[in-house]
């Protein structure tokens, strides 16, 4: 399934909620109230279900641990696209990620701390060190 499939299926699902949307990991992620829900890539649906969860998550059929960078990364499971194929399966699994996410606080958007950005240009053009 193309990622752009998936992420059309996604939305619809999450008319109403406060969603956002976000490049993130190769796909497109959506997030409720600031904080990462689920992400839709050519490999299927990136989930979050919190550290608590992961092993009824993970029992499901087509889900494997999240990994990034070599690393396992506890709470967040993927969802190969056949696991996702039927409305009724991405809704269990939405229905799962906001039952946790929405426990979370929300963030707010957070200006580039200080220094981030780019050094102004001195009168020779050059760039203080």
């Amino acid at each position: 399934m193309a990622k752009q499939e998936l992420a059309d299926r996604v939305r619809v699902r999450l008319t109403g909620l406060p969603v956002s949307e976000q490049k993130m990991f190769g796909g497109i992620c959506f997030m409720l109230n600031g904080n990462m829900l689920v992400g839709a890539s050519p490999r299927g649906l990136m989930v979050r279900v919190g550290k608590e969860a992961d092993g009824a998550a993970l029992a499901r059929p087509h889900a494997r641990p999240m990994q990034q960078g070599g690393r396992t990364m506890p709470g967040y499971i993927n969802v190969d696209n056949e696991g996702v194929a039927t409305d009724r399966n991405l809704q269990a699994w939405l229905d799962m990620a906001t039952a946790f996410v929405s426990t979370l606080p929300a963030k707010d958007k957070k200006a580039p701390p200080p220094g981030r950005g780019a050094k102004p240009a001195t009168r020779t053009g050059r760039r203080p060190a």
